[in-house]
């Protein structure tokens, strides 16, 4: 017999934790904070995740939303979410990585890239600076293009491609990377200004058009060895990466 309906104890304690956040043609649904101790390095840290979901349908009966999710099958997609440490509301500065989803870097260690690294690392950062966020972007496996077209993408850069001509071999462009839902959490989450870990001017332009405020940006370079250095040069001379330490957009 299969099972329908929320039950009304869970709703009652759920209804607390999720917003409602309207885009211009559909929603965003933000469930948390919900407290989750992180095994980062040698010390288990302590932080604050949220969760995500795109749906057409834009209303504040969250009940009829989480029923309609039991006839869906969730797992075959993948959902965003961040994870915040400290008073990330309400501090003077915090420190914001938008990281994209890499199932090779991240899950299995994978020295091809390096980021696995800038994950583990850029927690680390927003631990020590004391407040932050770290946005986990699950529809930007490859840069956008998905999980099977970055696998295809590798097999060409086994045979002499870089990643840039790669993913253009294969149709795409080079970044399809969208951080617009990121934003629209972001903004729901933080309203002072914020400093990006990133190496990407992309993603610096992309929080500045929003119209958020920003105060700077930090790069993220390490875990460089045999197996990544022509990614990371490629990310500089074809990407547009930056590799000096600090810069300040106002500057």
């Amino acid at each position: 017999m299969i099972k329908t309906g929320i039950d009304a104890n869970a709703f009652a304690v759920l209804k607390e934790k999720i917003q409602l956040i309207e885009t211009d043609e559909s929603a965003i649904y933000l469930v948390g904070p919900i407290r989750l101790p992180v095994q980062l390095f040698d010390e288990t840290v302590v932080f604050q995740w949220y969760c995500w979901l795109n749906c057409e349908e834009v209303t504040e009966d969250y009940e009829r939303i989480i029923e309609k999710l039991s006839a869906a099958n969730l797992a075959e997609f993948q959902q965003s979410s961040v994870l915040v440490y400290g008073d990330f509301e309400n501090s003077e500065d915090a420190l914001i990585r938008m990281h994209s989803i890499c199932h090779t870097g991240d899950i299995f260690g994978s020295k091809r890239c390096d980021c696995g690294y800038q994950l583990k690392q850029s927690m680390k950062m927003i631990m020590e600076h004391g407040s932050g966020a770290l946005f986990y972007l699950a529809n930007h496996e490859g840069r956008g293009i998905g999980l099977f077209s970055k696998a295809m993408a590798y097999v060409l850069q086994e045979n002499g491609y870089d990643t840039v001509d790669a993913n253009e071999s294969l149709g795409f462009v080079d970044d399809a990377r969208d951080y617009s839902d990121a934003i629209r959490v972001l903004k729901r989450l933080r309203t002072n200004p914020v400093t990006l870990l990133t190496n990407n001017p992309k993603k610096l332009t992309a929080l500045e058009e929003s119209g958020l405020a920003v105060s700077g940006r930090k790069s993220l370079w390490g875990d460089i060895s045999n197996y990544n250095a022509n990614y990371l040069q490629t990310k500089i001379d074809r990407s547009g990466h930056l590799k000096e330490d600090t810069t300040c957009p106002n500057d």
